[in-house]
């Protein structure tokens, strides 16, 4: 019987902005995380079809207080030691480290508490995987820059990549750039700050968003092997496999573009370069990507590894209408008649789990890291 490898990462996850709380301590800044409110405004802030520059006194805004892990980490890092732990993902908020996002020196208190943060996991034998933007962008630089829209954001993130390489030096080895890169052409505003004007192409502004930040990311990989050799930086993927609906050649063909659509990202990452297709499909949306001089030798710096998300598995078909789709999953899908979904609508499919594993080391030839997954229930 075949068994997991001495030394084989089993842990746990959480998000900054998901977990810390403490949103206006210890000199942070906002986040795009900290506008999205819970209620009937939220799917269209996250889609950045409403925009929240400011926060609203009648209503409630889950990252602010959170689980209060800024407060509670020491006690909480205990018991996923307790749980045995060997590997826990977390990430940096990076206005905690640079409230704006745009100044040339870091927040001496942010460094603190994630040097502090960072070495109590190693007191616990516990490995640190650590995401550096996590659905967060620093407010300041979406109503300042447009975010990721702008080039300049470029300059930002790998200015605070680098104080992270340098500041943890040490303690993380193990780092992802983007979580969910893919999100932001599902769910803008959420994914990458990105809103958008009235009448503009939506498609252009997500694909162009979407260069700055592979750049930014190979740079940061750059950035992060000369820092240290040892160093080891994954791209991320919110990840599941799209099934064809039937045999027939449309559907084949609709699961293939869906899957495309989904690795877009993680091709460029993880092989260096735009795929070919991508050039057919950027003339279809009526996209074209501005680059600068030296873009396709950066993108070169390809990831050590590729980590991903699992919660379900997708259908498409050439006819995906309101009827016959699942409103839940944020990356649009056919219900898929032959498993059984969970409350939210999610499909419960463990065996799409280790197929997406295999197309994904099939088409990458790289170590693969699952670094989310689970079953959305109410609770």
């Amino acid at each position: 019987m075949a068994t997991f490898p001495q030394g084989f990462l089993w842990g746990g996850a959480l998000a900054a902005n998901q977990s810390e709380g403490a949103y206006l301590e210890g000199g942070k800044g906002l986040t795009t995380v900290d506008m999205i409110p819970h209620g009937a405004h939220r799917l269209a802030v996250k889609l950045g079809q409403e925009k929240r520059f400011a926060l609203r006194d009648d209503e409630f805004y889950p990252s602010h207080e959170a689980i209060d892990f800024y407060h509670r980490y020491k006690e909480d890092i205990a018991l996923m030691a307790e749980m045995g732990f060997s590997v826990f993902r977390t990430s940096i908020a990076w206005s905690r480290l640079f409230p704006e996002g745009d100044e040339l020196e870091p927040n001496p208190a942010g460094i603190a508490f994630y040097r502090s943060l960072f070495e109590e996991c190693k007191k616990h034998r516990i490995e640190p995987l650590v995401t550096l933007c996590h659905f967060d962008v620093p407010m300041h630089l979406v109503t300042e820059y447009g975010s990721w829209r702008n080039r300049k954001m470029v300059e930002f993130f790998t200015r605070y990549a680098r104080t992270c390489f340098e500041a943890f030096d040490g303690l993380v080895k193990y780092w992802l750039t983007f979580n969910e890169i893919n999100i932001m052409l599902h769910s803008p505003f959420s994914g990458a700050g990105l809103v958008f004007e009235e009448g503009e192409n939506q498609e252009q502004v997500k694909y162009q968003a979407a260069h700055h930040e592979l750049v930014a990311s190979a740079l940061a990989t750059k950035i992060a092997h000369e820092v240290n050799p040892q160093n080891q930086v994954g791209c991320m993927l919110a990840g599941g496999n799209f099934y064809p609906y039937s045999c027939k050649p449309e559907d084949v063909w609709m699961a293939l573009e869906k899957d495309r659509e989904n690795l877009f990202f993680i091709d460029v990452q993880a092989r260096g370069a735009y795929p070919v297709w991508a050039a057919r499909v950027f003339r279809e949306k009526g996209v074209t990507i501005a680059k600068e001089a030296g873009d396709d030798e950066t993108l070169r710096h390809t990831v050590d590894f590729v980590s991903f998300s699992y919660y379900a598995s997708r259908c498409a078909s050439a006819e995906m209408n309101a009827g016959n789709t699942s409103a839940a999953n944020i990356v649009k899908s056919l219900k898929n008649p032959h498993i059984q979904a969970s409350e939210w609508g999610w499909g419960i499919d463990p065996l799409g789990l280790r197929i997406t594993m295999n197309m994904m080391y099939d088409r990458y030839q790289k170590p693969l890291f699952l670094v989310e997954n689970g079953l959305g229930a109410r609770e």
